[in-house]
């Protein structure tokens, strides 16, 4: 396990829990188009004739903002308790299952200033793997090889019964129903790495932590 490969996972969840999170602003965007590697993940963004004729503020006052809306807030509902349970309500209460395990690793949600109703909306998750691999981080950089395998392996749990129990067919259905290049890249991207990484983890606890 390389220091690099930590730090890509730390910036790709980070991108990811942002992008559908809230509706994106200017600096968002910015730090797409400033980084040639960020800005290779959107390969239609990237090359959308709108860009170059409109400013960013006119394409979110526009464009982004409502498909955001309509994704997140009107036609799709970004819950894993809408996906899991029989009667398809969203557990915005203290019962929800996502709730002691963010308890447990000292993760709170701030769900008036997130654009969310429910600690297990799919950017809160996001975020929550976000701030897992910053963790694993300060354990690479202690030397703690025990800390490393224990969060490895909360966040395969994480990924297996939680983000990939229900999020690709949420992603799935965003990337047929997105009207920006923006969130139909954020999508597909969100959905390829959530797989990629599962594999990613799987492969480091049985090279670094079985014995």
């Amino acid at each position: 396990m390389i220091k690099e490969e930590i730090e890509n996972r730390i910036t790709l969840y980070a991108l990811i829990s942002r992008l559908m999170m809230t509706e994106v602003d200017s600096a968002f965007l910015d730090t797409i188009e400033s980084n040639e590697a960020l800005l290779s993940l959107f390969p239609h963004y990237q090359t959308w004739e709108k860009r170059s004729k409109y400013t960013n503020e006119t394409l979110i006052a526009e464009q982004y903002n409502v498909d955001f809306a309509n994704l997140f807030l009107l036609d799709l509902i970004p819950y894993e308790s809408f996906y899991t349970r029989d009667d398809q309500m969203i557990e915005s209460g203290g019962d929800n299952p996502v709730l002691d395990l963010y308890n447990e690793y000292g993760f709170r949600v701030e769900l008036d200033k997130a654009r969310v109703v429910s600690p297990d909306h799919i950017g809160v998750e996001l975020e929550f793997m976000y701030m897992l691999c910053m963790a694993q981080q300060r354990a690479f950089d202690a030397d703690d090889k025990e800390g490393i395998c224990e969060l490895l392996d909360v966040q395969k749990s994480f990924l297996q019964e939680h983000l990939l129990e229900w999020a690709p067919l949420f992603l799935i259905n965003a990337k047929k129903e997105s009207r920006t290049p923006l969130y139909h890249d954020g999508a597909e991207l969100t959905l390829e790495f959530l797989l990629s990484d599962f594999e990613y983890i799987t492969q480091t606890l049985q090279s670094n932590c079985e014995h």
